[in-house]
């Protein structure tokens, strides 16, 4: 049999439901018999009984992940591995649990997060995308259920979000991009139901507004998603008009293959900013231009807001996450 909760009591000389409490974290506990529990705990080699601490406690300290796609595909787009590995590094520090569920459209979404709620399988859920009137939000708020959006939701009262100024980073990359003389610049971005995609169009029509450059609509290129294809095919569409002399990507993968399509067809003297700033960005034919989005810090605070929010102790209703471009080969024209 293992260490059980009364051995580590009969070595501290305590009651077993001190060390429940010391194991809880009670401020009840003096600091003695806290050292002295916490030895007997070393030295026995002890590990609470999840499973038992939460039917006592009704907290399971497991947190839900809601994540696009399938598993097998997901690992494709790097953004969705760095938040994962904020979130995991957090939760860890917080010796909280996670749990994973993927889902393919929003009713596959939805679906996933009443069975958590339903099952009461996770304290909380962390959703790494946000839409237009987005039907998960509404039903975790009238369900009152713990949750943190990784994305700006259309109505942030009451909700706890964490994100970049995607607006402004878009807005800088447009005018860092004028400064140098572009005047033609196109846009490659996924459909603007996603809000991020949305404020990164806002911050690139914003900025030829500001700077006084008329936009050629045949230029903005939306599509489904953010695979490589996808921008390929764009690149392919915008250079059947007007031929520009940037482009801006909102994602590495649709950047790498706009860039592809010009590597393949010989053409040269179109400069490529990606976001996200994926390793594999530096190693690309030429090195991509991009835009840190930190993402790894984006999952490290959505964790951080959501264990805050189930102890009680939330300070924050947001987090902005800095962004950073990173300007290499790929913008030398």
């Amino acid at each position: 049999m293992g260490v059980t909760i009364k051995d580590v009591a009969k070595e501290a000389n305590v009651s077993p439901s001190t060390v429940s409490r010391v194991i809880a974290g009670s401020d009840r506990i003096s600091e003695e018999t806290k050292k002295r529990v916490k030895v007997a705990i070393q030295k026995l080699n002890y590990h609470p009984n999840v499973v038992a601490r939460s039917l006592t406690n009704k907290m399971t300290k497991v947190i839900g992940i809601v994540l696009p796609s399938k598993a097998e595909q997901l690992f494709k787009n790097p953004f969705f591995i760095y938040v994962m590995t904020g979130i995991s590094k957090y939760a860890q520090e917080s010796r909280y649990y996670i749990m994973y569920t993927f889902f393919k459209t929003e009713e596959e979404k939805l679906t996933s997060i009443q069975n958590y709620i339903n099952s009461n399988l996770v304290d909380g859920i962390i959703l790494t995308t946000v839409h237009s009137k987005d039907s998960c939000i509404k039903y975790l708020q009238e369900r009152e259920f713990p949750f943190v959006v990784i994305g700006r939701p259309e109505d942030t009262k009451n909700v706890l979000w964490v994100d970049n100024d995607n607006f402004q980073a878009m807005y800088n990359v447009l005018s860092k991009l004028f400064m140098k003389g572009h005047r033609k610049i196109a846009f490659i971005g996924a459909k603007s139901e996603l809000n991020v995609s949305k404020d990164r169009l806002s911050g690139y029509k914003q900025a030829h507004k500001i700077n006084g450059v008329d936009i050629d609509e045949n230029s903005i290129i939306e599509v489904e998603d953010f695979r490589e294809v996808l921008g390929y095919n764009a690149m392919k569409k915008i250079l059947n008009g007007n031929k520009p002399t940037a482009v801006v990507c909102t994602d590495d993968l649709l950047a790498f293959g706009a860039s592809s399509y010009l590597v393949e067809n010989n053409m040269k003297g179109i400069s490529i900013v990606g976001f996200n700033n994926i390793p594999l960005a530096e190693y690309q034919k030429p090195a991509l231009t991009s835009v840190d989005i930190n993402a790894k810090e984006l999952g490290y605070y959505a964790a951080k807001m959501l264990v805050d929010k189930l102890e009680k102790n939330i300070t924050n209703m947001h987090y902005i996450i800095e962004t950073n471009l990173i300007e290499r080969e790929s913008t030398n024209y």
